[in-house]
């Protein structure tokens, strides 16, 4: 059954991400941390980059999140709002001055280059949006004065605390009761849980979802379904197998309407093979492979993917444009440094129709 979007005309929001968005701190170019003396500053997160993506190609988008009234927290709201993303349902509490009982997350993060891998080291605890509760949140405005078509969140905001795993399912439960499609990306991240941990938590939150996101780690440590045929490098993906372990989680699922997946075959830190797929109204639909895709910065493409979907729905695309649109956006985000979308409607467009990368004047 296909999904079903509110009225444009009956919603102030097109889509509204919930989640926690980190200040990044990275040396220049490919350097280390440790002989760092400048670090280049830029915002991001997992849940905010999606929303951020479509307010900068013209969707009417939103944060619901927590910060702490300081200079590092205001980083991140007028970085939201020199796009036009609206940060009024972004909690400001008083700064205790210190920072144990709410700062704003860091992410330090070092773009691999070869045969040495991107890193993110984070220091993000205490922070002011993993403390977060659904009593920090008007859910009745959001959802049911404002309205809003399409909710994104994610494995990273619902790993942070117990507190913010209960915020994510009472907002994706009032959100869905209001006929607010909610997408989630299972964005396992190791470091901030286990996989034991993951799949006890996710288990009472995929039944609100509609739109599933996430890439074959994702499928294994965050809900338990293995794609056969992966070796731990990740050198080839099968995408038929792909497909089997998708028709698996639907039918586990039946509220599950639309699966998104990354397809990224990494051979070096700079090069990689970039895909997607989506399984939708019953049938599975491939973009267009980007082979040896030169990167700049990999951090935020799985993000671009996810925003260039929800933006496909969105917009009444076909299925086959859909999928082809999100590996186009996911392609150029990871075209320019830092985790969110510098990508214009525009060079999308070019893009996915396989417009090529010769020099315009």
């Amino acid at each position: 059954m296909p999904l079903k979007l509110r009225e444009q005309s009956e919603c102030k929001y097109d889509i509204l991400s919930l989640g926690e968005s980190m200040v990044r701190l990275s040396p220049p170019g490919h350097g280390r941390l440790e002989f760092s003396r400048t670090l280049d500053v830029d915002v991001g997160g997992g849940e905010f980059n999606v929303a951020y993506a479509c307010t900068r190609l013209g969707m009417r988008g939103g944060f619901i999140s927590k910060l702490p009234d300081n200079p590092v927290g205001k980083i991140i709201m007028n970085h939201a709002r020199a796009i036009g993303m609206d940060v009024s349902n972004v909690k400001i509490e008083k700064y205790d001055g210190v920072g144990r009982n709410g700062r704003v997350g860091l992410n330090f993060t070092e773009v691999g280059t070869g045969v040495r891998p991107s890193v993110t080291m984070y220091d993000r605890g205490y922070s002011s949006s993993s403390m977060m509760t659904p009593a920090d949140i008007d859910l009745e405005k959001v959802f049911s004065e404002d309205g809003c078509r399409w909710l994104h969140t994610g494995g990273i905001f619902t790993a942070l605390s117990d507190s913010s795993a209960e915020t994510v399912k009472a907002v994706l439960k009032k959100a869905g009761e209001k006929g607010t499609v909610c997408s989630y990306d299972l964005n396992f991240r190791s470091k901030l849980w286990s996989s034991e941990k993951a799949i006890a938590t996710t288990k009472d939150i995929i039944p609100h979802v509609q739109v599933l996101i996430g890439n074959e780690e994702d499928f294994q440590k965050v809900l338990g379904f293995e794609v056969e045929g992966v070796d731990e490098n990740l050198s080839e993906l099968p995408i038929e197998n792909y497909k089997r372990m998708v028709e698996k989680v639907v039918e586990a699922y039946p509220n599950i309407k639309a699966v998104c997946t990354t397809l990224r075959e990494v051979k070096s830190g700079l090069i990689n093979n970039w895909s997607g797929i989506l399984w939708y109204d019953g049938q599975f639909f491939e973009a267009r492979k980007f082979e040896n895709l030169e990167i700049e910065d990999r951090v935020g493409g799985g993000d671009g993917f996810s925003s260039g979907i929800a933006y496909g729905f969105l917009n009444g695309m076909s299925p086959k444009d859909i999928v082809d649109f999100g590996a186009a956006h996911g392609a150029l985000l990871q075209s320019t440094r830092g985790d969110t979308s510098q990508v214009t409607l525009d060079e999308v467009q070019h893009t996915m129709k396989g417009g090529s990368a010769r020099i315009k004047r």
